[in-house]
């Protein structure tokens, strides 16, 4: 291997003197060394940082369980003593002589050491006996503890934890009441000991000098492995572990560092609460016993380090004598190549990278030879993109522009002559127009909102089974009409086949197709039907149209692009609909295919899966209705943000015979229902205001009656994250603009399922 690089570098004596050379050696090996230096330096740093931390946080994680394992201890030992209190609440306690009651008594008091006294309430809040360790026993005091917390509480929420408390200041106490299964079977109050606590919290073990405590709500100390300061009632709420854990602090920033302990020694913290009890359990582990393991790998990754530092100091000042040679022919060949000689060669024969890195070089000089030769047509080509796509956006402005405007403008024209003096029949047609121009928008909003749908992945495919004269009857329905007032023939030709499909998707799929075909069509008719091909069906749409020009066909399916004439052609739309098609055929799978003669018409024809004939069964008579509308009379709440919509939604359902509630929050709208049952239906906007969702005021509505009522979304927004939010929470969920004749069918879904219950039940 050094043959081939000594005769380079003997070929190149007269170029390069020795001095040079020489001083990129030195540059070389002081930046190689330089550059390993820093990344093991670098590395061994982060490591060391990485371990350090991960070492710190598996011990606060290991102190946390041992926290949460004993609160789960003191837990236990509480609900020890509530189940032996349980069996004195189960039965009145004056259906028997107070002396059976006493014996009861006395037996808890040997079951339970904790249990210092024990006393019983009856059901209005007066003392009828008690039983004590260190006093003597009271019969018939009658006391009235009726407004003690003790007996409210615990006829209220069946127990009750007192606050602790310090008999002769020093003694821990604590209150424990439970009330009877019944009412009148009062309450049994007894008086628990806390020092009984110490035998669980003295056998944690945390570390070899570690310890654990428990302190109340307060911060006060209730148990401790060394007695005394349990005893001197100590106060803990300055430490900074208990501010933290008590939320005077940041839980996060004092976990993370150094705390101080009672001693004020340096330790580590942990703790867990005491949920039923609102106790919280601290273990501590002294920093020099905590840090010990971690001192010791620390001191070892930087043995390590040095180590590989030395190694690389080698290892460079040897890769460097190695490839200092080759790197000047790199340089030189690089040099020749950029100044335009491009017919130079690097040639270095070393067998490893550099010689790769060569034949890289070689390899980049012919490319740059091949895109020098075809560059003036790569700038072509580019240049024709940009004109396509300057053309779709010019396109897509001037369609925007007058299909947007016109219907604008006729709304005001329209708006302008309504007049107070003017006749019924004057108004109801000049309302048809302005429905007329309302729907022109919708269509086109509609067309550019589907397209944003499909774009953000908000569509998902409901695959099912279904005959597809369904979807024929549904187009003979829709287009039979604007088919006649064109003087066309609409054939539908039955088929008695069945298809797995999206039953929406697919027939939206069909109705662009059909619609377009009316359309464009000027005489004649179109004819829609279905060949079945095996496990395949075609669904076919033909027309007697002009045809699309073999130079426009791969174009059509295109956003904004229009067939013929644009701004002639007053019959084209904004130039979505089959942009639309060809999406939904790619979401559900379809093959689309297109077939087509200049002057005489086209056939497009969508390939979906067939499925199985099935047998259909006859509607139950509850079902057959589905046509009745049922809302008249019902009580639907509307929720949105925006007055003007709020309005209008509510005047459209109160002039289907709705009561209606509105309001811009689900607060709002209960306080307007007031005291009438709950609505049948609710209906909200998906974003509302402080950030919150229709989702959350559904549920809050849902949660004010104690019932599931019907209720679905709207929402203006087109990405996916509204529709599947609607979907996991068991919502539908329609998109602005809704059109008034979709919100009627899904107002009477909604009502329906309802209605169908309560006839079922």
């Amino acid at each position: 291997m050094r043959a081939p690089v000594d005769e380079l570098n003997s070929d190149r004596k007269a170029e390069a003197p020795e001095g040079p050379r020489g001083q990129l050696f030195r540059k070389y090996v002081a930046l190689f060394v330089a550059v390993v230096a820093v990344a093991l330096m670098a590395n061994g740093f982060f490591d060391m940082w990485f371990s350090y931390r991960e070492q710190k946080a598996l011990l606060l994680s290991t102190q946390r369980e041992q926290a949460s394992a004993a609160a789960a201890k003191i837990g236990q030992f509480v609900e020890e003593i509530e189940r032996q209190m349980g069996w004195m609440t189960q039965l009145p306690w004056n259906t028997s002589p107070i002396d059976d009651w006493k014996f009861d008594a006395v037996r808890l008091l040997r079951q339970v050491p904790a249990i210092t006294e024990i006393a019983q309430l009856d059901s209005t809040g007066r003392e009828q006996a008690q039983i004590s360790r260190v006093a003597a026993d009271v019969i018939g005091s009658q006391t009235d503890f009726s407004q003690h917390p003790k007996f409210v509480e615990a006829m209220a929420s069946k127990h009750y934890y007192g606050p602790l408390y310090f008999r002769r200041e020093s003694e821990p106490y604590m209150t424990l009441a439970i009330a009877g299964a019944r009412r009148e079977y009062g309450v049994v109050v007894a008086e628990v000991n806390l020092k009984f606590i110490w035998d669980v919290v003295s056998q944690i073990k945390v570390g070899k000098g570690g310890k654990a405590y428990v302190v109340d709500a307060n911060g006060r100390l209730i148990a401790h492995p060394d007695i005394n300061p349990v005893l001197r009632n100590t106060d803990l709420s300055h430490l900074a572990q208990v501010k933290a854990a008590r939320g005077a602090g940041s839980v996060s920033s004092w976990e993370e560092q150094v705390v101080n302990d009672i001693q004020g020694e340096k330790v580590l913290a942990a703790y867990s609460p005491v949920a039923s009890l609102g106790w919280l359990l601290f273990a501590e582990l002294p920093v020099v016993e905590a840090y010990a393991p971690i001192y010791a790998s620390l001191m070892r990754s930087g043995v390590v380090i040095v180590a590989a530092l030395s190694l690389a100091v080698l290892a460079g000042t040897f890769l460097a004598r190695r490839m200092v040679v080759p790197i000047r022919a790199l340089r030189d060949g690089a040099a020749r190549i950029g100044s335009g000689d491009l017919n130079q060669r690097i040639s270095i024969k070393t067998g490893d990278e550099l010689e790769a890195l060569g034949e890289q070089f070689n390899s980049m000089a012919a490319q740059l030879q091949d895109s020098h030769a075809t560059l003036e047509r790569k700038v072509e080509e580019r240049t024709q993109q940009l004109k396509l796509a300057n053309l779709a956006k010019s396109r897509f402005l001037a369609a925007a522009s007058h299909d947007l405007r016109q219907p604008l403008h006729a709304l005001g024209l329209f708006v302008a002559q309504l007049r107070p003096d003017m006749s019924a029949e004057e108004r109801g047609r000049i309302v048809e127009r302005v429905n007329a121009s309302v729907a022109a928008m919708n269509e086109l909003f509609n067309a550019l909102l589907d397209i944003s749908k499909l774009d953000a992945g908000a569509l998902t495919p409901t695959v099912t089974e279904f005959p597809v004269a369904q979807l024929l009857q549904r187009i003979e329905s829709t287009f039979a009409e604007p088919a006649r007032e064109k003087g066309l023939s609409l054939r539908v030709l039955p088929s008695n086949a069945w298809v797995r499909s999206d039953f929406i998707l697919l027939e939206r799929i069909l109705f662009n197709l059909v619609s377009n075909a009316v359309r464009y069509t000027s005489e004649g008719g179109v004819v829609v039907g279905c060949r079945k091909r095996g496990s395949q069906l075609r669904i076919e749409v033909w027309d007697t149209g002009p045809g699309i020009a073999e130079d426009q066909r791969q174009f059509i399916f295109s956003e904004f692009y229009r067939v013929g004439d644009p701004d002639r052609d007053q019959r084209a739309g904004l130039g979505l609909g089959l942009a639309i098609v060809e999406r939904l055929c790619v979401l559900l799978g379809l093959p689309i295919e297109l077939s087509s003669v200049v002057g005489r018409g086209s056939r497009f024809a969508v390939v979906a899966s067939q499925a199985p004939v099935q047998l259909v069964v006859a509607e139950r008579p509850v079902a057959a209705r589905a046509a009745i509308d049922v809302s008249k009379g019902k009580l639907v709440v509307v929720i949105d943000d925006d007055q003007p919509v709020l309005d209008g939604m509510s005047g459209l359902l109160r002039s289907w015979g709705c009561r209606v509630v509105s309001g811009d929050t689900a607060a709002a709208a209960i306080k307007g229902l007031g005291a009438r049952a709950a609505p049948d239906l609710v209906i909200s906007d998906y974003r509302l205001p402080d950030g919150k969702t229709g989702i959350a005021a559904i549920e809050e509505i849902r949660r004010e009656y104690g019932c599931v009522i019907p209720a679905f979304l709207i929402s203006g927004d087109t990405h996916s994250e509204p529709l599947h939010q609607a979907r996991a929470n068991g919502l539908h969920l329609l998109h602005k603009p809704v059109d008034p004749m979709t919100l009627r069918a899904m107002v009477n879904r909604m009502v329906r399922k309802r209605t169908v219950v309560d006839m079922a039940g």
